[in-house]
């Protein structure tokens, strides 16, 4: 029997534990601008991650219900990524780590000037 996950005592660690890692949060935004999308396609959107990581912060995230996994029975098998409501609910959080992304290039530019 695996024991059970603490109960986490801030929101925010709820959502760094599902969503943290160096790769979740690019697959989630990834997937919300392209709905659907291959692991070939996300491995070259995400060319640092090693197959192995990739593949692990899938199933992470399968796991945790915010992403759906569709596989088709075909020669080569063919498998497709999508969000699920859930995962799709996490939009104004990646939008907002993108907003504040592009905020901070801007200033750490102005600052190195």
């Amino acid at each position: 029997m695996t024991p059970a996950k603490p109960i986490q005592s801030c929101p925010v660690e709820s959502t760094i534990n599902v969503i943290g890692g160096k790769y979740k949060p690019l697959i989630l935004f990834y997937l919300l601008e392209e709905n659907v999308l291959r692991f070939g396609e996300l491995n070259r959107r995400i060319p640092h991650a090693t197959r192995r990581m990739l593949t692990k912060h899938l199933r992470e995230l399968e796991e945790d219900r915010l992403l759906h996994r569709e596989v088709y029975q075909q020669v080569p098998p063919k498998v497709e990524y999508s969000l699920t409501p859930l995962g799709r609910s996490l939009e104004p959080v990646l939008q907002a780590m993108l907003k504040w992304g592009i905020d901070y290039s801007v200033h750490k530019a102005q600052v190195s000037k």
